[in-house]
Protein backbone atom coordinates (compact mmCIF):
# COMPACT_ATOMS: atom_id res chain seq x y z
CA UNK A 1 0.00 0.00 0.00
CA UNK A 2 3.02 2.31 0.91
CA UNK A 3 4.72 4.57 -2.45
CA UNK A 4 8.35 5.09 -2.94
CA UNK A 5 8.72 8.76 -3.80
CA UNK A 6 10.54 10.06 -6.52
CA UNK A 7 12.38 13.10 -6.18
CA UNK A 8 13.14 15.80 -8.15
CA UNK A 9 16.23 15.80 -10.09
CA UNK A 10 17.48 18.04 -7.87
CA UNK A 11 17.10 15.89 -5.00
CA UNK A 12 20.32 14.82 -3.19
CA UNK A 13 20.28 12.06 0.38
CA UNK A 14 22.60 14.01 2.85
CA UNK A 15 22.82 17.69 1.79
CA UNK A 16 20.54 20.76 1.17
CA UNK A 17 19.83 22.47 -2.09
CA UNK A 18 21.10 25.88 -2.67
CA UNK A 19 24.67 27.27 -1.24
CA UNK A 20 23.49 28.02 2.64
CA UNK A 21 23.61 25.00 4.62
CA UNK A 22 21.55 24.19 7.62
CA UNK A 23 22.79 23.79 10.83
CA UNK A 24 20.97 20.45 11.68
CA UNK A 25 22.65 19.48 14.76
CA UNK A 26 21.84 21.59 17.37
CA UNK A 27 20.57 20.19 20.67
CA UNK A 28 16.66 21.69 19.73
CA UNK A 29 16.58 19.60 16.75
CA UNK A 30 18.11 16.72 18.36
CA UNK A 31 15.29 17.23 21.06
CA UNK A 32 12.58 17.10 18.38
CA UNK A 33 13.80 13.94 16.59
CA UNK A 34 14.12 11.88 20.03
CA UNK A 35 10.50 13.15 20.75
CA UNK A 36 9.24 12.38 17.50
CA UNK A 37 11.00 9.00 17.59
CA UNK A 38 9.53 8.50 21.14
CA UNK A 39 6.20 9.00 19.73
CA UNK A 40 6.85 6.62 16.64
CA UNK A 41 7.52 4.07 19.19
CA UNK A 42 4.50 4.22 21.75
CA UNK A 43 2.34 4.55 18.80
CA UNK A 44 3.35 1.02 17.82
CA UNK A 45 2.84 -0.10 21.37
CA UNK A 46 -0.70 0.66 21.54
CA UNK A 47 -1.49 -0.35 17.80
CA UNK A 48 -2.03 3.44 16.27
CA UNK A 49 0.12 2.59 12.82
CA UNK A 50 -0.84 0.33 9.36
CA UNK A 51 2.55 -1.48 8.34
CA UNK A 52 4.76 0.91 6.98
CA UNK A 53 2.20 3.23 5.47
CA UNK A 54 1.68 5.51 8.18
CA UNK A 55 3.39 8.52 8.99
CA UNK A 56 4.47 11.33 11.54
CA UNK A 57 6.21 14.97 10.74
CA UNK A 58 7.20 17.92 12.79
CA UNK A 59 8.39 21.12 11.44
CA UNK A 60 12.49 21.59 12.30
CA UNK A 61 12.91 24.24 15.04
CA UNK A 62 14.63 27.34 13.47
CA UNK A 63 13.79 26.19 9.88
CA UNK A 64 10.41 27.28 9.11
CA UNK A 65 10.85 25.14 5.21
CA UNK A 66 11.80 21.69 6.54
CA UNK A 67 10.50 18.95 8.09
CA UNK A 68 11.06 15.80 10.04
CA UNK A 69 9.39 12.86 8.86
CA UNK A 70 9.20 8.83 9.20
CA UNK A 71 11.55 7.37 6.00
CA UNK A 72 10.16 4.92 3.60
CA UNK A 73 9.93 0.90 4.64
CA UNK A 74 10.70 1.29 8.68
CA UNK A 75 7.74 -0.03 11.10
CA UNK A 76 7.02 2.72 13.83
CA UNK A 77 8.53 0.19 16.24
CA UNK A 78 12.18 0.73 14.03
CA UNK A 79 12.40 4.15 13.85
CA UNK A 80 15.08 6.14 16.53
CA UNK A 81 15.79 9.97 16.07
CA UNK A 82 18.61 9.29 13.87
CA UNK A 83 16.74 7.07 11.59
CA UNK A 84 14.42 10.23 10.68
CA UNK A 85 14.56 12.31 7.83
CA UNK A 86 14.54 15.81 7.40
CA UNK A 87 13.04 17.18 4.03
CA UNK A 88 12.29 20.03 2.32
CA UNK A 89 8.99 20.95 0.91
CA UNK A 90 10.23 20.19 -2.48
CA UNK A 91 11.11 16.40 -2.11
CA UNK A 92 14.41 16.72 -1.53
CA UNK A 93 16.00 14.93 1.51
CA UNK A 94 18.57 17.48 3.68
CA UNK A 95 19.64 15.10 6.14
CA UNK A 96 19.24 11.40 6.73
CA UNK A 97 19.61 8.22 4.84
CA UNK A 98 16.60 7.14 2.46
CA UNK A 99 13.52 8.67 1.09
CA UNK A 100 10.35 9.73 2.59
CA UNK A 101 6.90 7.06 1.47
CA UNK A 102 5.40 9.27 -1.09
CA UNK A 103 1.77 9.89 0.17
CA UNK A 104 3.72 11.40 3.72
CA UNK A 105 5.52 13.52 1.60
CA UNK A 106 2.85 14.94 -0.70
CA UNK A 107 0.28 14.92 2.85
CA UNK A 108 2.52 16.69 5.09
CA UNK A 109 4.88 19.33 3.04
CA UNK A 110 1.57 20.53 1.86
CA UNK A 111 0.33 20.82 5.04
CA UNK A 112 3.17 22.40 7.18
CA UNK A 113 3.13 24.99 3.44
CA UNK A 114 -0.69 25.82 3.62
CA UNK A 115 -1.17 25.83 7.31
CA UNK A 116 1.73 27.33 9.14
CA UNK A 117 0.26 26.79 11.87
CA UNK A 118 0.33 22.78 11.70
CA UNK A 119 3.48 22.64 13.14
CA UNK A 120 3.07 18.75 13.36
CA UNK A 121 1.41 16.82 11.58
CA UNK A 122 0.20 12.99 13.00
CA UNK A 123 -1.33 10.96 10.27
CA UNK A 124 -2.78 7.39 10.99
CA UNK A 125 -4.92 4.67 10.07
CA UNK A 126 -5.33 3.59 13.77
CA UNK A 127 -7.99 1.28 13.61
CA UNK A 128 -11.22 2.83 16.21
CA UNK A 129 -10.94 6.51 14.30
CA UNK A 130 -10.83 5.03 10.77
CA UNK A 131 -13.71 2.62 11.87
CA UNK A 132 -15.42 6.03 12.25
CA UNK A 133 -14.39 7.67 9.00
CA UNK A 134 -16.28 4.77 7.40
CA UNK A 135 -19.61 5.09 9.10
CA UNK A 136 -22.66 7.31 8.06
CA UNK A 137 -22.67 11.02 9.55
CA UNK A 138 -20.36 12.76 11.71
CA UNK A 139 -17.60 10.43 12.97
CA UNK A 140 -17.10 11.69 16.76
CA UNK A 141 -20.41 11.12 18.98
CA UNK A 142 -19.81 13.86 22.00
CA UNK A 143 -20.81 11.13 24.42
CA UNK A 144 -17.94 10.16 26.40
CA UNK A 145 -15.89 12.69 28.80
CA UNK A 146 -12.68 12.06 26.56
CA UNK A 147 -14.24 13.08 23.18
CA UNK A 148 -15.27 16.34 24.48
CA UNK A 149 -11.17 16.91 24.42
CA UNK A 150 -12.01 17.33 20.34
CA UNK A 151 -15.68 19.51 20.71
CA UNK A 152 -15.35 21.86 17.85
CA UNK A 153 -11.96 20.88 17.09
CA UNK A 154 -12.95 18.76 14.24
CA UNK A 155 -13.60 18.39 10.16
CA UNK A 156 -14.77 15.76 8.46
CA UNK A 157 -13.01 15.25 4.87
CA UNK A 158 -16.31 13.57 3.11
CA UNK A 159 -14.57 13.04 -0.36
CA UNK A 160 -11.81 10.40 -0.86
CA UNK A 161 -10.19 10.92 -3.73
CA UNK A 162 -7.04 7.65 -3.55
CA UNK A 163 -3.78 8.04 -2.89
CA UNK A 164 -1.87 11.28 -2.10
CA UNK A 165 0.44 11.18 -4.87
CA UNK A 166 0.87 14.57 -6.18
CA UNK A 167 0.74 18.23 -4.42
CA UNK A 168 -3.13 19.01 -5.63
CA UNK A 169 -4.42 15.86 -3.19
CA UNK A 170 -2.26 17.62 -0.15
CA UNK A 171 -3.59 21.02 -1.38
CA UNK A 172 -7.21 19.25 -0.93
CA UNK A 173 -6.64 18.06 2.41
CA UNK A 174 -5.13 20.72 3.61
CA UNK A 175 -7.92 23.05 2.60
CA UNK A 176 -10.52 20.67 4.49
CA UNK A 177 -8.98 20.88 7.27
CA UNK A 178 -9.82 24.61 7.97
CA UNK A 179 -9.38 25.71 10.97
CA UNK A 180 -9.77 22.09 12.59
CA UNK A 181 -7.37 20.09 14.50
CA UNK A 182 -8.35 16.83 13.93
CA UNK A 183 -9.15 15.40 10.43
CA UNK A 184 -11.41 12.31 9.93
CA UNK A 185 -10.73 11.49 6.22
CA UNK A 186 -13.37 9.69 4.83
CA UNK A 187 -12.62 5.99 4.34
CA UNK A 188 -9.13 6.36 5.31
CA UNK A 189 -8.02 7.89 8.39
CA UNK A 190 -7.21 10.32 10.71
CA UNK A 191 -4.83 14.02 10.85
CA UNK A 192 -4.13 15.41 13.87
CA UNK A 193 -2.57 18.95 13.28
CA UNK A 194 -0.44 20.32 16.89
CA UNK A 195 1.53 23.56 17.63
CA UNK A 196 4.24 20.83 19.08
CA UNK A 197 5.24 17.31 19.08
CA UNK A 198 3.36 16.88 22.79
CA UNK A 199 -0.05 18.19 21.79
CA UNK A 200 -0.18 16.15 18.87
CA UNK A 201 0.70 13.29 20.82
CA UNK A 202 -1.63 14.13 23.47
CA UNK A 203 -4.52 14.61 20.85
CA UNK A 204 -3.70 11.72 19.06
CA UNK A 205 -3.93 9.13 21.91
CA UNK A 206 -7.03 10.77 22.82
CA UNK A 207 -8.83 10.50 20.38
CA UNK A 208 -8.23 7.19 19.83
CA UNK A 209 -10.11 6.08 22.95
CA UNK A 210 -12.43 8.28 22.45
CA UNK A 211 -13.07 6.41 19.28
CA UNK A 212 -12.83 2.97 20.98
CA UNK A 213 -15.23 3.88 23.78
CA UNK A 214 -17.98 5.04 21.15
CA UNK A 215 -17.24 2.18 18.91
CA UNK A 216 -18.01 0.10 22.14
CA UNK A 217 -21.19 1.96 23.02
CA UNK A 218 -22.55 1.81 19.93
CA UNK A 219 -22.09 -2.16 19.37
CA UNK A 220 -24.47 -2.44 22.69
CA UNK A 221 -26.88 -1.51 20.28
CA UNK A 222 -28.85 1.41 22.65
CA UNK A 223 -28.62 4.56 21.45
CA UNK A 224 -25.87 6.68 22.39
CA UNK A 225 -26.67 10.16 24.21
CA UNK A 226 -24.91 13.02 23.22
CA UNK A 227 -23.79 15.46 25.62
CA UNK A 228 -25.79 18.50 26.10
CA UNK A 229 -23.92 21.35 23.59
CA UNK A 230 -23.75 24.09 26.85
CA UNK A 231 -22.47 21.64 28.79
CA UNK A 232 -19.96 19.89 26.62
CA UNK A 233 -18.40 23.36 25.69
CA UNK A 234 -17.62 24.08 28.83
CA UNK A 235 -15.94 20.84 28.98
CA UNK A 236 -14.32 21.27 26.09
CA UNK A 237 -12.65 24.78 27.33
CA UNK A 238 -11.53 23.34 30.82
CA UNK A 239 -9.82 20.94 29.06
CA UNK A 240 -8.24 22.55 27.18
CA UNK A 241 -7.09 25.59 29.64
CA UNK A 242 -4.87 22.43 30.78
CA UNK A 243 -3.52 20.78 27.84
CA UNK A 244 -0.51 22.24 27.05
CA UNK A 245 1.19 21.38 30.63
CA UNK A 246 -1.28 17.61 30.15
CA UNK A 247 0.61 16.93 27.28
CA UNK A 248 4.15 17.82 27.77
CA UNK A 249 3.83 15.83 31.04
CA UNK A 250 2.34 12.85 29.13
CA UNK A 251 5.09 12.50 26.25
CA UNK A 252 7.60 13.10 29.34
CA UNK A 253 6.08 10.11 31.07
CA UNK A 254 6.49 8.13 27.18
CA UNK A 255 9.80 9.20 27.19
CA UNK A 256 10.31 8.21 30.81
CA UNK A 257 8.63 4.61 30.27
CA UNK A 258 10.93 4.28 26.52
CA UNK A 259 14.17 5.48 28.69
CA UNK A 260 13.74 2.21 30.73
CA UNK A 261 12.74 0.01 28.37
CA UNK A 262 13.54 0.83 24.90
CA UNK A 263 16.46 3.31 25.18
CA UNK A 264 17.44 2.66 21.46
CA UNK A 265 15.02 5.17 20.43
CA UNK A 266 16.96 8.64 21.62
CA UNK A 267 20.17 7.15 19.49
Amino acid sequence: MAHALNPSPAAVTGASSGTNQPDLDSAEIWQARADLAACFRMAARYGLEEGICNHFSAVVPGYDDLFIVNPYGYAFRELTASKLLICDLHGNVVSGEGQPEATAFYIHARIHKRIPRARVAFHTHMPYATALSMTEGDPLIFAGQTSLKFYGRTAFDRDYNGLALDESEGDRIAAAAGDADIIFMKNHGVMVLAPNIAEAWDDLYYLERAAEVQVLALSTGRDVKPVDPAIAERAYRQMREGDPESARLHLASVRRQLDVEEPDYAR
